[in-house]
């Protein structure tokens, strides 16, 4: 018999968590019939060449365990890629990892690093995954903002670094803001961690995404900084497969090691035919090399077709998002004016508070994903234009 109102006491590790602004968004432009251009995710097709070769590895009988590490061929060409690109040498057998998209590979690499009462430092407005992460483990997010226009601010960091500061988070082309690092803040990194034992956690999953003749400044490229760093990349982002879940982390042996005996708990391998499939894809360099004129024609279209709203545009130098000021239409709080937004004009948005810890007051800014079909991009711009 079932014991009736047994009371358990459960403590909750994250009490201010409740669902993901992201979760929350989609769900709200599926029920409106919304445009969603809010969620991170392309509404057109993958290389049917990766469809072929998923299947070909399944018929082939490629479909139980990968070795826990990741393939061997997989990891082989992701060393080639990032040296021919970054001039970056990684030993394939003890410094790659294949993970189970990036959000896991964050996660892995706090759990693994942070120990209770470690701080660790995070720039605001931030990808939603990294505090949740640390305060799980029982370390202490310290939120530093970025500065204008939402760009790196070496200074502000400099400024949270203390003698408890364990890990140093940075994201580059930046989600939610649409920002990148030049190598010149890579330097200031590299001098302000200079002589301390402070690790460095660098999400790069947007690596290919970079307009305007910019160039990706990796941590990878920056000797100093890639002795101390774990470089997390997404195949999912740049390959428009989000629903696959499959990434990559780089680190030197020494921290790789640490990396894995958490991965191996709790994925242990990742899909074993798509990981076939993306070693044989990645020896075909054309196959990753458009990838920043395709998105900045898609930029550009949605940026040009809201020039002539009320809407005032943050620059994007990379990632697929754009970010988007309000102020001159509302003087709503983000969320309120997102929720208005879908609902009432029928395009769905995402709103950059939730980003924050402590959210500036007088900022209105919401992000929209451009990564998407050409005439899901008019539709919106129509209706963009018409508030």
């Amino acid at each position: 018999m079932p014991i009736m109102g047994t009371a358990l006491d459960i403590t909750d590790k994250l009490p201010r968590s409740g669902t993901t602004i992201f979760t929350v968004m989609s769900q709200l432009a599926q029920e409106v019939g919304a445009i969603n251009l809010s969620q991170g995710f392309p509404d057109f097709p993958i290389d049917p060449k990766l469809i072929d070769l998923v299947e070909r590895a399944m018929r082939d009988g490629r479909n139980q365990y990968a070795p826990m590490a990741g393939l061997p061929a997989l990891r082989e060409a992701i060393v080639g890629k990032v040296d021919r690109i970054y001039g970056a040498e990684y030993d394939a057998e003890a410094e790659v990892t294949v993970t189970a998209g990036a959000t896991q590979a964050l996660f892995t690499a706090v759990v693994a690093l942070v120990h209770p009462g470690d701080e660790v430092i995070i720039m605001d407005p931030s990808y939603d995954c990294y505090a949740p992460a640390v305060l799980a483990v029982g370390g202490i997010p310290v939120h530093v903002p970025l500065g204008d226009e939402l760009h790196f601010d070496a200074s502000l960091v400099g400024k949270a670094i203390t003698d408890r500061t364990r890990v140093l988070m940075i994201n580059s082309p930046h989600n939610p803001g649409g920002t990148v690092l030049r190598r010149t803040d890579l330097h200031r990194i590299a001098e302000m961690l200079r002589g301390t034992n402070i690790i460095l956690v660098s999400d790069e999953v947007y690596e290919h995404l970079v307009y305007d003749g910019l160039s990706h400044a990796s941590v990878m490229a920056i000797p100093e900084l890639q002795e101390r760093s774990i470089v997390v990349f997404s195949f999912g982002k740049v390959f428009h497969a989000t629903g696959w879940k499959v990434g990559y982390v780089l680190a030197p042996a020494k921290l790789m090691k640490v990396f894995r005996k958490i991965h191996q708990f709790n994925v242990f391998s990742v899909n074993t035919p798509v990981q076939y499939a993306l070693a044989e894809y990645l020896d075909e360099p054309s196959n990753y090399e458009g990838l920043s004129a395709f998105f900045q024609a898609k930029r550009d279209r949605f940026a040009d077709g809201l020039r002539s709203s009320r809407f005032d545009l943050l620059a994007c130098e990379g990632s697929y998002f754009q970010v988007v000021d309000f102020s001159a239409i509302s003087l709503q709080d983000d969320v309120t004016f997102a929720t208005e937004l879908a609902r009432e004009h029928g395009v769905a948005a995402i709103p950059l508070s939730p980003f924050y810890a402590s959210p500036p007051r007088e900022q209105r800014l919401l992000r929209f994903c451009f990564a998407k079909e050409d005439a899901t991009l008019d539709a919106a711009i129509e209706r963009l234009c018409a508030i």
